[in-house]
């Protein structure tokens, strides 16, 4: 992105996350959300177009969304799915563009190595922020954590209008 489209963004407390989530992604959106709740205390607002990324790189930034005293708002301009539904949990009013499209699916796992001690607690670690995410999206929906769990596994894609009706959207931006 431009460097001077950026600050116009910042300057709106507008935080872009484009394509897949990653740790190097979320440290600089945690960086921004903190700079603009120091800022002031008016509603910040995160941009999402996620696919799909990394769970600890969702959580990073469900952290700082959890930290902050400003209201956070998450507007999907296009697709969200896999780690980065966390960020629709988290966000205290969620909004879609139209034709927006969210995508329920399970977030790939990063590849490990090391020993086998080392994979295993790798896996360990994955289900468990697995779990968080079925439980944060559950509370978020009203939808029973069985059917977050089965939505996730079969990859359920869904309209923003179907979104909405699913509890992921608050209301969805743009003309019908």
């Amino acid at each position: 992105m431009s460097p001077w489209l950026e600050e116009r963004l910042f300057d709106q407390r507008i935080v872009m996350l484009r394509g897949r989530l990653t740790l190097p992604a979320a440290t600089q959106a945690a960086a921004a959300l903190f700079s603009l709740d120091a800022a002031g205390d008016t509603t910040v607002q995160i941009h999402v177009a996620c696919p799909d990324g990394e769970l600890s790189a969702a959580f990073a930034v469900v952290d700082a969304m959890d930290a902050m005293r400003s209201p956070v708002h998450v507007v999907v301009t296009s697709e969200a799915g896999g780690a980065a539904l966390a960020l629709l949990a988290t966000a205290e009013r969620r909004v879609g563009y139209r034709h927006a499209r969210i995508r329920l699916s399970e977030p790939h796992a990063t590849t490990t190595s090391g020993t086998a001690e080392q994979v295993t607690a790798a896996a360990g670690q994955y289900l468990r922020e697995l779990e968080e995410l079925a439980v944060r999206l559950a509370e978020a929906t009203g939808q029973t954590r069985h059917r977050i769990e089965d939505d996730l596994g079969a990859g359920k894609v869904l309209t923003a209008e179907e979104a909405r009706d699913y509890g992921l959207l608050h209301d969805i931006v743009g003309k019908p």
